[in-house]
């Protein structure tokens, strides 16, 4: 630890401190003000003889009469199993009123790189209880799906469906039926959220026993932008150690990136640094894909990590920086669409360009069911069409459109009502997800199903009397 240095200036969140030895980039650095408040900080960028420190706590109350001690060591979380069920603040400090947490260890925020090789591949369910992303665009145990979303849709309420419901059937040896007996736990990462959202949250949590298995960061929009970089980090150091020491399987939400990579905009600003695209820095796409990548299953051990960030689109231009980065980095995205929102479906997501890049690996025989991929693809297949007829209604009238064309519609109309629309509050298995999907499906004649095996018609086909009927080969 060095001695107390001196400040030489003060600009927006970041201060200036005169050196006399070398300072480590990311080193902590505790500010005391002259008023006698210590205020923690990080080495933003390091010279000979010159430092600039970024302010957790914001710099009011710095001036050249505060004094800044280097502790020679990066910013760490302390980890511990007991973590599961608390509440904590952008910077790891709890804020439930519970005790002082008693860190088994403390771990370096930044965390290691997963070794390429020791890598294992995401083949395994994770369910949600949401049918738009089970049936359809189905997450694995160790992906990174983000949610794409806008302001004012309701992808908070996504978030909290997902974090309350989101289980690991086939591990479920606890003999229960429980969630419990899997080992699955969530952590909950919010950045720049009001007042009135995080409370939203912890009422949820609260009030549907969500929190026991979860670990909730909270950081709020009149916090410091600093502490919204740090957020993350906390965050996901803490699923590192619940997935790979503790064996857990971990999901983690994140909400909301944008509002993240608006504080690295800012801090960029301040360290006038040349900007990128649209003013965010030139680093964004490695920075954001520091955090993506840390989800995964490593060769040998039980746990994962498995991320759904969440991101509203400026303008909701999915070109824009940020969600173009994303996609790049992850694997696929769940789209939360404005007109079925303005319909009233919940959860208004667009199946249509939404993707899950590891969906094949993660379905079928031994995982959900054996028809789990031919009904997904008859699904498009057929929601699809029925898009491109309404397109074509509002040219010709539906009364212009063939007995076959107006089965398709009626098709894509009871799609979104009777399989996207399920509510925030409801909690579809994997197998009643696929039983709508056959209640759906059977609206068709048998012979325009040709994405499905002739086997899975037989079998799950439902005939106008409402049991199971055999279908023509032809």
């Amino acid at each position: 630890m060095k001695e107390y240095q001196t400040i030489t200036e003060v600009s927006g969140p970041l201060v200036f401190a005169e050196v006399d030895e070398p300072v480590g980039y990311d080193e902590m650095v505790e500010i005391e003000t002259p008023a006698g408040a210590t205020l923690r900080g990080q080495v933003l960028e390091s010279s000979e003889g010159l430092v600039a420190i970024q302010v957790f706590e914001g710099t009011e109350g710095i001036d050249r009469n505060a004094s800044v001690r280097f502790l020679g060591e990066t910013m760490k979380m302390p980890v511990t199993e007991d973590l599961l069920g608390r509440v904590l603040d952008g910077s790891g400090n709890p804020i439930d009123g519970g005790p002082e947490i008693v860190p088994d260890e403390r771990q370096d925020i930044v965390g290691e790189a997963i070794n390429p090789y020791s890598r294992e591949y995401p083949e395994e369910f994770i369910q949600t209880g949401v049918s738009a992303i089970d049936g359809m665009n189905t997450l694995v145990r160790g992906q990174k799906l983000p949610i794409f979303s806008g302001s004012g849709l309701p992808h908070n309420d996504l978030a909290l469906q997902i974090a309350r419901q989101a289980s690991v059937p086939e591990e479920d040896e606890g003999g229960d039926g429980d969630d419990e007996g899997s080992e699955f736990a969530v952590i909950f990462g919010a950045m720049g959220i009001t007042q009135e959202e995080a409370n939203e949250f912890m009422e949820d949590f609260e009030r549907t026993g969500a929190l026991e298995r979860s670990v909730v960061f909270m950081n709020l929009a009149d916090d410091p932008a600093v502490e919204r970089t740090v957020t993350p980090r906390l965050a996901l150091t803490t699923a590192e150690y619940l997935a790979f020491e503790k064996d857990y399987h971990v999901l983690v939400i994140l909400t909301d990136m944008t509002n993240y990579c608006e504080a690295l905009r800012e801090i960029g600003a301040a360290r006038e640094e040349v900007p990128g695209r649209r003013g965010y820095p030139g680093y964004m796409y490695t920075d954001l894909a520091q955090l993506y990548e840390r989800a995964g299953r490593i060769e040998g051990l039980e746990g994962s990590v498995t991320q759904i960030p969440i991101l509203t689109m400026p303008s909701d231009d999915i070109t824009h920086p940020i969600p173009d980065l994303t996609g790049y980095i992850t694997e696929g995205q769940i789209i939360v669409d404005r007109s079925l929102n303005s319909q009233g479906i919940e959860p208004p997501i667009n199946v249509l360009p939404s993707l899950s890049r590891l969906m094949d690996d993660g379905i079928g025989e031994g995982l959900t069911r054996a028809d789990h991929g031919d009904v997904s693809d008859q699904l498009y297949a057929a929601y699809a069409e029925g898009e491109d007829l309404r397109d074509l209604v509002n040219i010709v009238g539906r009364e212009a459109l063939s007995d076959r064309d107006n089965q398709f519609l009626d098709f894509a109309d009871r799609f979104e009502t009777e399989f996207v629309q399920q509510g925030f509050d409801t909690n579809r298995s994997i197998e009643e997800t696929l039983d709508v999907a056959w209640d759906l499906l059977s609206m068709l004649p048998p012979e325009e199903l040709n994405r499905v095996d002739q086997e899975a018609i037989d079998e799950y086909y439902v005939g106008d009397e409402g049991e199971a009927v055999e279908a023509s080969a032809d």
